[in-house]
């Protein structure tokens, strides 16, 4: 089995004393959606989180993590960190604003420190996996403790299936 490379996340949470298992899988350039993360990895969809970055009129960008299989609620993201409108950054802003490239962001060592958001849902397992800042690399860790490290709030951030019927 080949060595898996740490990334400067991983040296991030060493540093903090934050425990937890680097995960490698194989990238299909093709698909990087967090559903084939999951197969691959043979995880739960449930347990598998993205970090998207949005940007507001007031705040400017912060984070979210959310599961896998959700999609973000744009006015839910925009209420908790304080504004009235939010999107979600164009991809080409993605590596100059965090460091990371799509398919490898992580809520972990990006350029910046910004407001982070977990949703709550996290809380409901004892491990969730989210990028270790590249692709083909993910972090399985206890969401408290990723949570405390990156300075997070945990709250409701995806978009309620039964109000789309």
């Amino acid at each position: 089995m080949k060595k898996v490379a740490k990334t400067n996340a991983a040296r991030l949470l060493d540093k903090a004393g934050v425990a937890y298992e680097l995960i490698p899988y194989e990238v299909d350039e093709n698909d990087l959606g967090a559903e084939h993360l999951a197969q691959t990895i043979g995880e739960d969809i449930r347990q598998v989180f993205k970090t998207l970055v949005l940007h507001g009129e007031k705040s400017g960008h912060f984070v979210c993590v959310i599961p896998g299989g959700e999609e973000v609620d744009l006015k839910k993201a925009a209420r908790v960190s304080g504004n009235k409108k939010v999107d979600l950054i164009h991809m080409k802003e993605l590596l100059p604003t965090t460091g990371y490239i799509r398919g490898g962001c992580s809520p972990v060592g990006m350029k910046k420190s910004f407001p982070t958001y977990f949703h709550s849902s996290c809380l409901d397992f004892p491990v969730i996996y989210v990028s270790a800042g590249m692709r083909g690399l993910q972090f399985k860790v206890n969401p408290q403790d990723l949570i405390g490290f990156v300075g997070a709030e945990v709250c409701d951030l995806i978009t309620d299936k039964n109000q789309e019927l």
